[in-house]
């Protein structure tokens, strides 16, 4: 058995206003790199095999410090980025009803039948995240890996592990904070859901 330790970045300066990043590449906040520390005090001790994350900045510089701690090399995979939101992108949700209200109204009432304009499939997205993952686990066979990424992505892979329907995802899990932990043990099958989005300094 594999423990994926999944867990979106630190905070972006994008979060404020609550504006889409998806593939846009966003710079972490002081309280992102904050967030990023908290998690590195905690991986320093979690018995850490390996640390992996996306290729977006705000990714790999939220795993570096857990990295260090763990005293292993980070890792990066492509497969493991956000989904491009592409009209949506830089957006928030009110300017995407003022902008494409059909095309937003859609998108809320089934986000994986309907991406916002111009954006990636979600289901495509689900097959390559999860595809990562499942490499991630068969390279380090009963480890602890610590996987940095990104909210949309992470919960369209829990669909997709659990047999949940994808347009589900946003009403089954409404919201993953930043460096929250959600954990994965794979290898028995369907994975088990051991937490999902437990604050870093409730997680040992």
């Amino acid at each position: 058995m594999t423990d994926l330790v999944l867990v979106r970045h630190g905070e972006t300066v994008w979060h404020a206003e609550n504006r889409y990043a998806g593939t846009s590449d966003v710079e972490l906040t002081p309280l992102g790199r904050e967030q990023a520390t908290l998690l590195a005090d905690w991986a320093g001790r979690a018995g850490l095999a390996a640390v992996w994350s996306s290729t977006l900045s705000r990714a790999r510089l939220t795993a570096a410090p857990s990295a260090a701690a763990a005293g292993v090399r980070p890792e990066v995979d492509a497969r493991l980025r956000e989904l491009d939101f592409g009209a949506g992108e830089g957006l928030t949700s009110a300017e995407m009803h003022d902008r494409f209200p059909e095309a937003r109204a859609a998108f809320e009432r089934d986000p994986a039948a309907h991406p916002l304009p111009g954006g990636e499939d979600p289901y495509e997205a689900a097959d390559r995240f999860v595809a990562a993952l499942h490499d991630i686990a068969g390279r380090h066979p009963g480890g602890r890996v610590l996987v940095v990424a990104h909210t949309t992505a992470i919960r369209l892979a829990l669909c997709r592990l659990v047999g949940i329907p994808l347009g589900e995802y946003r009403r089954l899990f409404p919201r993953l904070d930043n460096c929250a932990v959600t954990e994965l043990r794979t290898g028995t099958g369907r994975p088990a859901i051991l937490r999902y989005n437990s604050p870093i300094g409730a997680v040992r």
